[in-house]
C-alpha cells in the first residue's frame, strides 16, 4: 500500500477528520508528560526503544489515568505514545520495555495510517448500512483491514520483543493481559498449552466459531499472540535480527507489490500449514483441490494448443 504513490499523503488530510493536534492538546492537559522529572524510567524506556528500532525521532510518551490496562499510539506527523496508569500497576519495569516497544513499531511501521483507514470505513459502513450491495462492499474491505490491523498487531509484538530483548518479558506481558497482575497464580507453558489446544480444540464447527469470534476485533486473542510470538522467537529470525541480518530501510523504495503479495500468500500458506484446526484443514484442502484442479485444466489447454 505504502508503493500507491500519493496514498499516505490522502489518508493523512483525511486524519483531519480525528484532529490530531486537537488530541495531543487534550493529552497535553489532561494527561502527564514523561520527561527527566516525570515518570523517569518511562521516559527512557522511550528514548531507548527509539534509538534500538532507528526512530528518526524519539515520541513523546503520556501518562493517562485509568484503571484499564492499555497503551496506545496516536498520530502521523507526530505521533505519540499513551500508557495508562492501571497498565503501570500491571506490568514490571521489563515488561513495560516490552510494550513501550511495541508502540514505538506502530509508529515506525506507519500503522496509524492504515488504522485511520480501517476507522473511517468502519463508520461509513454504519452510515450505508442500509444499502445493501454498498453495506457489503464495505464490510469486505472492513474486514481485510480488521485481518490487517491483528497481523500489525503481532508485527508490532515482534518489535517490542526486539526493543526489550527479554523474551521471557514479552510473553509475560501479554499473558497479563489475558490473566491480570497475578503473576504466581499463573505459568507461561501452561498457558502456550492452552493456545495449543485453542488451535486443535473441536471440530469444523468450532473452528468456524473461532472465525466468527475474530469479526469486528483488530487485536488476536491472548493466547494467539504468545503462541505467535514464541514461535518466532524459536524459528531463528529473532536471533538473525539481533545478529544484524534484517532488510534496510533504504531498499523500502524499491519494493514490488507482486513480490509483497507473493510474500503474504507464503505467509498464510505457512500458517495454514502450522495450524491443526480443523476447520482450517477444511479450508486448506479446498484450496489445495482447487488449485490442483486449476493446473489440470491449465495443462489440457496448453497440450490442445501444442
Amino acid at each position: 500500500m505504502r508503493s500507491l504513490s500519493g496514498f499516505d499523503s490522502v489518508l493523512k488530510r483525511m486524519s483531519g477528520l480525528f484532529s490530531e493536534r486537537r488530541l495531543r492538546l487534550m493529552f497535553l492537559a489532561s494527561a502527564v508528560r514523561t520527561s527527566d522529572t516525570q515518570f523517569r524510567a518511562l521516559y527512557d524506556m522511550g528514548r531507548d526503544s527509539a534509538y534500538i528500532l532507528d526512530l528518526h525521532r524519539i515520541p513523546e510518551v503520556y501518562v493517562q489515568q485509568s484503571p484499564r490496562a492499555y497503551a496506545m499510539a496516536i498520530g502521523f506527523d507526530e505521533p505519540f505514545i499513551v500508557v495508562s496508569t492501571g497498565l503501570l500497576d500491571l506490568m514490571d519495569e521489563e515488561e513495560l520495555r516490552f510494550v513501550v516497544g511495541h508502540e514505538t513499531s506502530h509508529i515506525l511501521s506507519g500503522h496509524a495510517v492504515y488504522g485511520t483507514m480501517l476507522q473511517i470505513l468502519t463508520q461509513l459502513a454504519t452510515r450505508v448500512a442500509w444499502i445493501p450491495l454498498g453495506y457489503i462492499g464495505l464490510r469486505v474491505i472492513v474486514a481485510a483491514l480488521e485481518e490487517w490491523a491483528r497481523k500489525a498487531e503481532m508485527s508490532a509484538d515482534r518489535g517490542g520483543l526486539l526493543a526489550g530483548q527479554d523474551p521471557d518479558a514479552a510473553l509475560r506481558a501479554l499473558m497479563k493481559l489475558a490473566g491480570g497482575s497475578r503473576l504466581h497464580e499463573m505459568n507461561i507453558e501452561a498457558f502456550l498449552d492452552q493456545a495449543r489446544e485453542y488451535d486443535t480444540a473441536g471440530d469444523v464447527r468450532d473452528g468456524l466459531l473461532k472465525v466468527l469470534n475474530l469479526l469486528g476485533t483488530t487485536h488476536p486473542f491472548a493466547v494467539t499472540r504468545v503462541a505467535e510470538l514464541d514461535r518466532w522467537r524459536r524459528s531463528g529470525e529473532y536471533d538473525a535480527i539481533l545478529a544484524g541480518n534484517y532488510p534496510r530501510r533504504e531498499d523500502d523504495a524499491n519494493a514490488k507489490i507482486s513480490e509483497e503479495v507473493k510474500a503474504a500468500a507464503n505467509s498464510y500458506r505457512e500458517s495454514w500449514a502450522q495450524s491443526q484446526d480443523p476447520f482450517i484443514g477444511v479450508l486448506r484442502d479446498v484450496a489445495e483441490g482447487a488449485v490442483n484442479a486449476g493446473e489440470r485444466i491449465f495443462n489440457r489447454f496448453a497440450r490442445r494448443e501444442n
